[in-house]
């Protein structure tokens, strides 16, 4: 849901020529099928389409190819560091990380899983609000 909520935010801005978006599974379960039924679902209620996405899995060319990997949850970033062999330039953090310390609801916690619970809705509330924060410090120049 990241990948398409941070693509829309920058189409809408008109930045696209500016960033390369893209996701990757740190497992393997999912590899090659669509994107899940009721995470298009909520995409779709925000007039969001993901037409023709297949996961895949994160690989140590994608630590060398992009400045930042953005991981949803500490489950995340555990096996990204596994798969990368550490972060030595830094560039792993969380989603919500990026979101002003003032948003208590948000900052510092993982994003709401909704593979068991099935609330999609809370999901897309915290990826939207991570992805919208993190789309305007890169607005601003803001690395951290």
């Amino acid at each position: 849901m990241a990948e398409f909520i941070l693509k829309k935010l920058v189409r809408s801005a008109e930045r696209e020529a500016d960033f390369e978006i893209a996701s990757a599974a740190t497992s393997t379960e999912e590899l090659g099928n669509p994107v899940y039924p009721m995470a298009r679902q909520e995409l779709a209620k925000h007039g969001i389409g993901c037409p023709g996405h297949t996961a895949r899995q994160i690989t140590m060319d994608d630590y060398q190819r992009y400045d930042m990997i953005i991981g949803m949850d500490d489950e995340n970033m555990k096996k990204m560091t596994r798969i990368f062999g550490g972060d030595p330039e830094g560039k792993l953090s969380l989603l919500l990380d990026h979101t002003p310390d003032s948003d208590t609801k948000h900052h510092g916690r993982d994003v709401s899983d909704p593979w068991y619970t099935r609330k999609f809705n809370i999901a897309w509330d915290d990826i939207y609000t991570g992805c919208t924060a993190l789309f305007m410090k890169l607005s601003d120049g803001a690395t951290d």
